[in-house]
């Protein structure tokens, strides 16, 4: 049932963005708006933090440009040296086509420096998550202090339901006694996406980018949920990989075809966690957006019918709103469980 939603999303996602891309093509280039750039820039990462644009003025906010190139050296500056895109700064701009699109280039040879170590949308993003998490730990760290054993009030009673849920919910029924060592992880990871889900449905500065749909950072989360998993495994857990009990004989000699698919399963599960997370979150972004769009587009075409979608397209918009706050908790809860799962798996003791 989950993966048919899955696919739901995508499949309604990719409609939408082909609508207002085919909008797009049939309005010439005098359109004012822009649908398909606009939801691609939106979902996408970036060297500044667009907030509107006024009568062909962008206004938004600049963000720190780090570089190391072999030919031009270490330069760092600010992202508005670009002019959003439409000059060059110091031998390097920002492609508008090919594979780099949207990427920091050299000028000259119109490959991408050796480093990029840039503070994006994405990276500022993350760094606001980060603080907010930690000023609500270490908030309700110190209430536990002062506080003791009383009953939890304030910030303290949101928090605690929820790591309580995760350890008696997720952790200790999947992983067994020995979850103690991965719930700094699991909490973390679970807060982490959460967070960064709910931000992700603000939509104004600092919030609004698309941290938990962007496949880099599920890539990071899933590639530590395999390392975790890879490290604390146990003999029982490669016995079951390498021998597996029960199966028969001529599933693993001459051929090992049970080893093989038990190994390719190993490489697999982070793949499903990252593309589950991105998936998701990607897909509610652009049919967000893309209901949004159609006010514009039918808006372009006639006032009249601008209007009439537009009502259509809000009634649209808050319901698919209302329905991403509850992915956001889903996607935190499914990431947080399968990596449990899978660290119960690796632990597990041979009986």
């Amino acid at each position: 049932m989950g993966d048919r939603k899955i696919l739901l999303k995508i499949l309604l996602a990719v409609f939408l963005l082909g609508v207002v891309l085919q909008a797009k093509a049939a309005g010439g280039g005098e359109e004012s708006f822009n649908p398909g750039n606009f939801i691609l820039d939106h979902v996408g990462d970036a060297y500044d933090w667009h907030i509107f644009t006024y009568k062909n003025h962008h206004v938004s906010v600049p963000l720190p440009v780090i570089l190391y190139s072999k030919q031009l050296g270490f330069h760092a500056f600010m992202s508005s040296k670009f002019h959003h895109g439409s000059h060059s700064h110091n031998g390097f701009s920002i492609a508008s086509e090919c594979a780099n699109k949207g990427k920091v280039v050299e000028v000259a040879t119109g490959a991408r420096p050796v480093l990029d170590l840039s503070i994006t949308k994405n990276v500022f993003a993350i760094f606001v998550a980060v603080a907010l998490i930690l000023w609500v730990f270490i908030s309700v760290a110190k209430v536990y202090v002062s506080r003791g054993n009383q009953a939890p009030k304030g910030l303290q009673s949101w928090v605690e339901p929820v790591i309580l849920f995760v350890r008696d919910d997720i952790a200790r029924p999947n992983i067994g006694y020995k979850y103690k060592k991965f719930m700094p992880y699991l909490l973390t990871v679970f807060f982490f996406i959460l967070v960064n889900n709910l931000m992700g449905l603000i939509p104004f500065f600092p919030f609004g980018a698309n941290v938990t749909g962007n496949i880099a950072v599920t890539l990071v989360l899933a590639l530590l949920t395999f390392a975790i998993t890879t490290f604390s495994a146990g003999k029982s857990y490669w016995i079951h990989i390498i021998n597996t009990p029960g199966v028969p004989w001529w599933l693993k000699f001459p051929l090992p075809l049970m080893p093989i698919i038990e190994l390719m399963g190993v490489f697999t599960k982070p793949i499903v966690l990252m593309m589950r997370l991105f998936a998701n979150i990607t897909a509610g972004h652009i049919i967000i957006i893309g209901f949004f769009s159609l006010i514009f587009i039918f808006g372009q075409m006639n006032v009249g019918m601008g209007y009439g979608a537009a009502v259509i397209s809000v009634i649209f918009t808050v319901f698919m709103s209302f329905l991403e706050l509850l992915v956001a908790f889903i996607q935190a809860y499914v990431f947080t469980l399968l990596s449990a799962l899978y660290f119960g798996m690796a632990t597990l003791d041979h009986h």
